[in-house]
């Protein structure tokens, strides 16, 4: 049976091609949540007046892959210290935020980000949010699988395969084959 995380780091494009190196990941998909509008579309969430975030939602296999191993990759690939932004993307849209879908990830969230803390991991405090996922959105079709199609997308070359390198070497053993 499969289970879903929700993930908010920064710009999508960058989060699912390295989610999706992972074994027992089963599909990303970019999309928005945590924001009050239904159906936003991408322009929308952009002005930053509909409170989404720019998520992936991870549907994974929990045998192969745990909760606990995607929550230290999210936490390697993107910066949970900086509010609001991410490398060159600023605004609440980009923000570190874990939507959780029921109180076990919650529980895990928080621990994580205690223990993260504690181990005094990263230069500042961690400001990512944890919060309950009210309603999940899924991008418009260009948004998915934007770095497969574009590989060559300056973007994703500057911002993507850093991301994906880490996971790469950090994770060696969780890469698919």
């Amino acid at each position: 049976m499969t289970k879903r995380a929700t993930l908010a780091g920064g710009c999508f494009w960058c989060l699912e091609p390295a989610f999706e190196e992972l074994e027992g990941v089963e599909s990303v998909t970019s999309g928005y949540a945590g924001g009050s509008v239904e159906y936003p579309s991408y322009e929308e969430v952009c002005s930053g007046g509909t409170g989404h975030a720019e998520v992936v939602q991870v549907t994974y296999d929990p045998e192969r892959v745990g909760y606990d191993e995607l929550l230290q990759v999210f936490f390697t690939i993107h910066d949970p210290t900086t509010l609001n932004r991410q490398g060159p993307d600023v605004g609440s849209q980009y923000r570190s935020a874990v939507f959780y879908h029921d109180d076990e990830q919650k529980e895990t969230a928080e621990r994580f980000i205690d223990e993260l803390e504690a181990a005094e991991a990263f230069d500042g405090p961690i400001v990512t949010e944890v919060e309950p996922l009210e309603a999940f959105y899924e991008a418009e079709e260009y948004h998915q699988n934007y770095f497969e199609k574009n590989p060559n997308d300056a973007y994703c070359t500057v911002n993507a395969q850093p991301k994906i390198r880490k996971v790469r070497e950090k994770f060696a053993k969780k890469i698919r084959e």
